[in-house]
């Protein structure tokens, strides 16, 4: 949508082509990097346009169980779409690439963007996804999956967008022009409840989907400890059950018509993590989604959470099961301490890591 100062003016709108791995609104990773600020382009006169690798038939089954034949025949149809894309590409000021334009091989679709058609391509990445994360039974997936493409998309991009420092840093070994972008909440919109403290019993919650559920193994033993003497709730919201076992564990499936009432039934939420690179490449969101509710984070002090978490502010930075058990007794205990630590964690989500406080970072992305 053209503004009207552009349209008296004359002047053609910028054109932003989005060339992403998922169709819109269907997966977290790109809802908070870059969705949520579509409004924010139109209002500042820029065009945009949405593609995608996968169509919504072969998302939909792509993470269940068989129909490989199926499987097989969207991922040939996505590559496919993205030569189309590639000739579509030659309207367009700016290419927006988030994390790769394929799922598998070498990234000659980001090279002839950039080094063919000569387009300024903005490359969007959250995880440190140039690090094989797969287990020693999907050795052929790492090898299809040609991390090391992430470097060079890096050098021919025109401006590349991080999630957290650490990924920056990755960045600028192969471009000067790295952008930090924040993964970030729609405090208005979105996140925009406050959790009431007055439970009769405490919920600890952690959300997550079933690839980082085993980060919750350290804390187990904590809570089967506090079990015997406190009253507690601990609730995971994910996309399958955990499959440890505790009298105070409740399930609940994960849905996104749900997701914020959901996680208000928390009165506080963890995140515990290993330290290792792969995790030092985390933006946070578990913690940035607890604290724009209001509510404090006790996280593993790994990466981005040093950043996002002040000890004993408004959350907790916990390395060992005796600092697990210490913090996650205070905030059980103590209602008073659960308020204003939330208020303190609210303050920081929309200081620091909204999407109001961030659109002018996103927006320089296409200047």
């Amino acid at each position: 949508m053209q503004s009207a100062e552009n349209r008296s003016k004359g002047i053609s709108p910028k054109r932003i082509l989005f060339l992403t791995p998922y169709p819109f609104d269907t997966a977290p990773g790109q809802r908070f990097r870059y969705e949520q600020y579509f409004g924010a382009l139109t209002q500042a006169g820029l065009e945009y346009t949405i593609r995608t690798f996968l169509d919504v038939e072969t998302n939909d089954i792509l993470y269940k169980k068989g129909m490989v034949g199926k499987k097989a025949f969207g991922i040939v149809k996505g590559f496919l779409r993205r030569f189309k894309h590639l000739y579509e590409a030659r309207g367009y000021d700016y290419v927006f690439v988030f994390r790769e334009l394929a799922p598998i091989g070498p990234p000659v679709f980001e090279w002839i963007l950039a080094k063919v058609l000569g387009k300024k391509m903005v490359y969007d990445f959250d995880d440190a996804i140039w690090l094989p994360n797969t287990s020693e039974h999907n050795q052929m997936a790492a090898k299809l999956k040609w991390h090391q493409k992430v470097g060079p998309i890096c050098k021919w991009a025109y401006k590349v967008s991080c999630g957290n420092e650490y990924l920056c840093n990755y960045a600028r070994q192969f471009n000067p022009n790295v952008v930090l972008n924040p993964t970030t909440i729609d405090t208005e919109h979105h996140h925009n409840r406050i959790k009431n403290q007055d439970a009769a019993k405490v919920v600890i919650g952690w959300t997550g989907t079933h690839s980082t559920v085993s980060y919750l193994d350290e804390l187990v033993p904590v809570l089967r400890k506090l079990e015997e003497d406190l009253d507690f709730e601990f609730k995971v919201i994910s996309n399958r059950p955990p499959d440890f076992e505790l009298k105070s564990l409740v399930y609940k499936h994960w849905a996104k018509d749900t997701e914020i009432d959901d996680l208000m039934d928390f009165n506080f939420g963890v995140m515990p993590l290993t330290d290792d690179p792969w995790a030092r490449g985390k933006c946070g969101f578990k913690a940035l989604q607890y604290m724009a509710l209001g509510m404090p984070a006790v996280v593993s002090p790994v990466g981005v959470n040093t950043t996002i978490v002040a000890d004993g502010v408004n959350g907790y930075l916990c390395n060992t099961p005796d600092e697990w058990e210490a913090a996650l007794r205070k905030l059980i205990s103590d209602h008073q301490l659960r308020i204003e630590m939330g208020q303190k964690a609210r303050q920081t989500i929309v200081e620091r890591y909204s999407v109001l406080s961030n659109t002018g970072s996103f927006l320089s992305l296409f200047a």
